[in-house]
């Protein structure tokens, strides 16, 4: 079964990873490279998403569509990458999601 993982970034983690050192911030890098690294088998496609400002909404409510800069909703919760994996159930998945050593949101969503 697929599912996709939404790493969602809150703003704390956003400030607590910018008022991180170098050498922390990269091992912090490091430890989400290895999580790939780890989930590789599982793992059919994955991004990392550009920051919530370089978004273009589009709205299909009303007469005519409207399309405006930026997120659809501001929020302190900003999703941030995503990976698609292929596992046998839920179980599996939220095993795979536990393991994540970033953001501290992971929403899980079954692929149809």
């Amino acid at each position: 079964m697929k599912y996709v993982l939404l790493f969602v970034e809150t703003e704390r983690f956003a400030r607590d990873l910018e008022s991180m050192d170098e050498e922390a911030r990269q091992a912090a890098y490091d430890a989400v490279g290895r999580w790939f690294a780890e989930h590789a088998a599982k793992i059919t496609h994955s991004a990392h998403l550009r920051p919530s400002h370089t978004a273009t909404t589009l709205r299909l409510e009303g007469d005519e569509p409207l399309v405006t800069d930026g997120p659809f909703v501001e929020g302190k919760e900003v999703v941030s990458g995503y990976a698609e994996i292929e596992v046998a159930d839920l179980d599996e998945a939220l095993a795979v999601a536990r393991s994540w050593p970033a953001c501290p949101v992971v929403e899980i969503r079954p692929v149809d």
